[in-house]
């Protein structure tokens, strides 16, 4: 028997095992060889790239054990359970044919590897599941163990002791920016340190996750996940209002909104049972969470093609977020590591196949919601419009699930206001593009035209359509779809006012009453989708028709004969909506039917799939899944083992610097390993059961944890053991995030504006002049309100790492580089922060020694040491002789920059 020395990096810590190898043809020392610890590693490294999920060589692959198991090309059986002398496995690892020695062109494998692989087909080869794909244990002493305890039982086990706990300025500072993302407040930092009673900490930990500034430090994590930004995306890049669903995941961390609600509401909240409209409309703004998804605005794009690209990016986002599992590569074949299989990524995806999006212009269905006083005003002129109308008229909808914006559009139909907008971007109006066949077709509902497929045709005499175009063309209506019966067939002439073959003015526009006559089609009034079919005249020197809007004519309707209820209508017609793009299911007779994406292209469709989720991870049994409804709450139920470890590891790893499990975004077999996996399970369980998802109640136990109120400063020699602190024999030391290194400088400074929520604000930005008419209040509001430009973001937040969110980022990756430097020494935030810090200073201290302490107290809430308080005032000595009274200024910036500064 032969010692081999088995390694497990967990980043930069290697553990040894020491574990017996065994000779050709011997067992494995008696013991029972583990296929996850022993020989998935090595399959993973030396095998799965031409046997696993992207190809199986010789129809053989090792991703499945019913795979590895079956007849392989050859009609041999690679894997013989019971039989490693038969397996023809072994015999292509030991072979010493260079043209069937396994691995094939690459090195051979180890005698030790060949060994375990031997042993472990003679013991039979049995499988198991991946760790993360088994659920916790539940209702053992382990998952009632403190985190204290995991943690302690491990340092003895690797010969090391815990770090003593931090002294009170640091805990008080660490536990502040964690929970809230700023420093302490003045009254908060005096109440902490001046309170001797035992429970002072916890005092102080409850007081800050009550704070309203918790909701907005956790939604900064939670919006790089959800790829959350202002606009949508690619060359255009044009804006995009979504900032309620921001304010809407601000608030629900600061309701404590249990996690598995957090999660249903974003994934399916328009499918949630809901008994007023207040909770629907809420439910609505969180499904915004996948409305997230770039949207392409290009002439000439094809918007299935990008409809179809937010699907696929839906269905990767979901599963990086709520399962740590990379799905990406499943668009284009079967997972190449873990057991999941091409067609279950468009199983997933067809739970959002059948939503109303669909990458048009105007990004409907959108939810329209109001400021409070256009509400009130909004109100109170359709209360005024339906005491001057008749009883049929004036009775809306009893449906308590109806919204403000929703009975405003069902008012004005009723009155018989039936104008029919083009996209509502801005004043200008859409371009319809006529194809080569001289017909184009353009469908109101979800599409070219706000009313849709909800169009009310009752006693409608006549159509005005308001347009602009350079060739005379046809205008048809048809009912229900393209070919359906017609409506009105009519010819729009040119409005060009320029000489012929020339181009034309778009601002002339021209007015053309159609008349509508039953005999034509028009058999069924009421509610119907509307066609708008175009085609060209015989003579033609452009291709665009540019539709502003179409008016339907009810003669017979009240606004038609009460000018001053006209008035009104045109009145409430101008109330602006706040509108964001939301989920919606389509109605089940034009549900869409999914495909397997051949090789990914959606343009190859291979066979049809019904809605399911991967059968590999968790024990779904024989459940029928439908819905997305169905999807969430699976994600969320005790069968399934990952989300709860997924979620657990993020704030884990949002305190600590680094997860329990380093990957955050892979749980895989190519993942990394919990450093801790019992006390991650317990967690999980904790988070789940005992906690009831509430994610105030896990982060309290991780901060009130002795773990986590350790000190940070280790020595030389543990720092070259364990330099990531892996194995948490020390407190956390990492640097801020982007987001946190600004508000903290706005903050400490005075010059945070305090206000919460409402639209993105734009404050100075060097690269970009259209942001210089931002006004000056919204300049120093808190980094999350920072109007987010995918194509452009905010300099600074990006040379600290924030991401541009086109994708979903489960972790920043922190670098070092001079450019941060730079920007807190210049920017003119950091230069503001620091002229204002100055002036505090100088208010606060008579003496300079005095100013600097209090700058130096403001920040850290300590004294600076001798050694630093003579650097500062020599930095102030020497800048006051070449800045005169600017002396103040640049030593508050210096301190601003100090590494304990930037570093919690």
């Amino acid at each position: 028997m032969l010692p081999t020395m088995r390694y497990f990096w967990l980043g930069g810590l290697a553990l040894t095992a020491t574990v017996a190898a065994c000779t050709v043809g011997g067992l494995f020392g008696g013991k029972r060889i583990s296929y996850n610890e022993q020989i998935r590693p090595i399959v993973n490294a030396k095998c799965i790239t031409c046997h696993g999920g992207i190809k199986k060589s010789g129809n053989f692959s090792m991703l499945f054990r019913e795979e590895a198991l079956a007849k392989a090309k050859s009609g041999k059986y690679a894997i013989v359970p019971g039989d490693a002398d038969a397996s023809e496995l072994v015999k292509r690892l030991v072979s010493d044919d260079p043209e069937l020695r396994m691995p094939l062109e690459h090195p051979p494998l180890s005698k030790d590897e060949i060994n375990l692989i031997r042993d472990w087909i003679d013991q039979g080869a049995e499988w198991e599941d991946h760790w993360a794909y088994l659920p916790p244990k539940r209702g053992t002493d382990a998952t009632t163990k403190s985190i204290d305890t995991f943690v302690r039982e491990r340092l003895e086990q690797e010969g090391l002791k815990p770090a003593p706990e931090a002294d009170r300025a640091t805990l008080l500072r660490r536990v502040s920016l964690d929970l809230t993302g700023l420093p302490p407040t003045h009254q908060q930092a005096t109440r902490f340190l001046r309170d001797t009673s035992p429970n002072a900490y916890e005092k102080l930990v409850d007081t800050l996750l009550a704070s309203p500034r918790f909701g907005e430090r956790w939604a900064s994590m939670w919006l790089d996940l959800a790829r959350y930004a202002d606009s949508k995306g690619y060359e255009k890049d044009l804006e995009r209002s979504i900032w309620t669903y921001r304010d809407w995941v601000i608030d629900a961390f600061n309701r404590d909104l249990p996690f598995d609600r957090f999660t249903l509401e974003q994934l399916a909240g328009d499918l949630l049972p809901a008994t007023d409209a207040a909770t629907y409309q809420r439910n609505l703004i969180a499904t915004a969470f996948h409305r997230n998804t770039m949207a392409n605005d290009e002439g000439g794009t094809n918007d299935e093609e990008f409809r179809n690209m937010a699907l696929i990016d839906r269905v990767s986002t979901t599963f990086e977020v709520w399962q740590g599992t990379t799905m990406s590569c499943v668009q284009c074949h079967s997972h190449p590591y873990d057991p999941i299989r091409h067609a279950d990524f468009y199983k997933f995806l067809a739970f959002f196949n059948n939503t109303e999006d669909r990458d048009i212009y105007n990004e409907k269905p959108k939810l329209s919601t109001f400021t409070p006083d256009n509400e009130q005003y909004l109100r109170r002129l359709m209360g005024w419009i339906r005491q001057r109308v008749p009883a049929e008229v004036a009775t809306l909808p009893s449906d308590p699930l109806t919204g403000l914006g929703e009975q405003r559009s069902e008012l004005l139909s009723r009155v018989g206001y039936r104008r029919i907008e083009a996209e509502d971007f801005d004043s200008t109006s859409r371009h319809i593009e006529l194809w080569d066949n001289q017909t184009a077709i353009m469908q109101t509902t979800e599409g070219a035209f706000v009313g849709y497929d909800n169009v009310d045709l009752t006693g409608v005499s006549a159509i005005t359509y308001r347009y602009t175009t350079s060739f005379s063309s046809f205008i048809e209506l048809h009912l229900d779809r393209p070919d359906g019966p017609l409506i009105s067939r009519t010819k729009i002439p040119a409005t060009q006012d320029g000489a012929p073959g020339q181009w034309y003015n778009w601002k002339t526009y021209g007015t053309h009453r159609a008349t509508v006559q039953p005999t034509s089609g028009l058999t069924r009034p009421g509610r119907h989708t509307v066609f708008l079919v175009f085609r060209k005249d015989k003579e033609f020197r452009s291709d665009l028709v540019h539709i502003d809007w179409f008016h339907l004519d009810v003669p017979q309707a009240p606004i038609s004969r009460n000018p001053a209820l006209r008035d009104s209508v045109e009145r409430l017609t101008s109330i602006p909506a706040i509108t964001t793009p939301v989920m919606r299911e389509r109605p089940a007779h034009r549900a869409r039917q999914a495909h397997v994406f051949i090789r990914g292209n959606w343009l190859t469709k291979g066979q049809p799939v019904q809605p399911d989720v991967p059968r590999t991870i968790g024990n779904v049994a024989d459940k029928t899944m439908q819905t997305r409804l169905d999807m969430a709450r699976w994600l969320v139920s005790r069968e399934n083992p990952l989300t709860a470890r997924v979620m657990v590891n993020r704030f884990w790893e949002q305190l600590f610097g680094y997860g329990l499990v380093e990957t955050l975004e892979d749980f895989g077999t190519m993942g990394g390993r919990p450093s801790h996996p019992e006390l991650l399970d317990a967690l999980a369980v904790r988070f789940q059961d005992t906690y009831r998802w509430s994610m105030k109640k896990l982060l309290r136990e991780l901060v009130l944890s002795a773990t986590y109120r350790q000190s940070a400063l280790v020595s030389k020699d543990l720092q070259e053991r364990d330099p990531r602190n892996r194995l948490l024999a020390r407190g956390p030391r990492v640097r801020l995030s982007a987001e946190q290194i600004r508000d903290q400088a706005l903050a400490v400074s005075g010059l945070l504006n305090p206000a919460i929520g409402g639209p993105s604000v734009r404050p100075f930005n060097p690269t970009n002049d259209g942001w210089k008419n931002e006004k000056p209040e919204s300049r120093h509001r808190r980094a999350l309100y920072t109007f987010w430009q995918r194509t452009n973001p905010y300099p600074s937040m990006v040379t600290f790492d924030s991401p541009q969110r086109n994708l979903c980022v489960s972790r920043r990756i922190r670098t070092n580089t001079p450019l941060q430097a730079l920007t807190t020494l210049n920017d003119t935030v950091y230069v503001e922060a620091a002229q204002h810090l100055a002036r505090y200073m100088q208010r606060r201290g008579r003496t300079l020694p005095e100013q600097i302490s209090a700058g130096y107290q403001r920040i850290l809430f300590r004294q600076p040491s001798p050694a630093k308080l003579m650097l500062l005032k020599q930095l102030y000595a020497e800048a006051t002789i070449t800045t005169d009274k600017k002396g103040l200024t640049l030593v508050a910036n210096a301190i601003l920059n100090l590494d304990e500064t930037l570093t919690k």
